[in-house]
């Protein structure tokens, strides 16, 4: 029988296309194993806090505020982390006296004419942001049961303001001169 070369390559081409088709159709059989791995973060709660001043301007105590208070606003703002329940509080001053807030004369006034002009501070007639003051106030806003104020739950992350309603009564006959008074707010949450 005569040799054809033809006949041999012929042969060995389909034998090596079954050989790759059948190394492409076996799944390779690879042994491992897995693990868990756990993902977490903590997010506390937090706020910030700042404050404008209640600048009451000119108290006239022998004409307009001889018998009508003197009222002013200022604000505070608070921004919390999501779901923070804050509540406000604020001191009574650098100079208290028997439970009540005053302003004292400034630096430079001889001790001979040295004054206290009392005020007030209430909370806003609303928790809602942005609520206007209401004179006269109704409900004051100090550090004692019932005077903290409670805001909503911040429902996002931006600043809050609110109103800081304050009233100096009338007819008080105070010494003449320049007061103040620092009061401190406190947001505990």
């Amino acid at each position: 029988m005569a040799f054809d070369r033809r006949e041999r390559l012929y042969r060995g081409g389909y034998a090596t296309a079954l050989a790759a088709a059948l190394v492409l159709c076996v799944a390779p059989r690879a042994t491992g194993t897995t693990a868990v791995l756990g993902i977490s973060a903590s997010v506390a709660a937090n706020c910030l806090v700042s404050a404008t001043a209640l600048s009451f301007g000119l108290y006239e105590s022998l004409q307009a505020n001889a018998t009508s208070p003197l009222n002013a606003t200022g604000s505070v703002s608070i921004a919390c982390t999501k779901g923070t329940a804050p509540r406000i509080s604020m001191d009574l001053g650098q100079n208290p006296n028997a439970g009540k807030r005053y302003m004292a004369l400034v630096a430079g006034v001889p001790a001979s004419s040295a004054g206290t002009l009392y005020y007030e501070i209430y909370q806003p007639p609303s928790p809602t942001p942005g609520t206007g003051c209401s004179f006269p106030g109704t409900t004051l806003w100090g550090s004692s049961t019932g005077e903290i104020f409670t805001p909503s739950p911040a429902s996002s992350r931006a600043a809050r303001i609110y109103s800081v309603c304050g009233t100096i009564p009338p007819g008080q006959f105070a010494t003449m001169g320049t007061y103040a008074d620092t009061v401190v707010a406190t947001v505990n949450f």
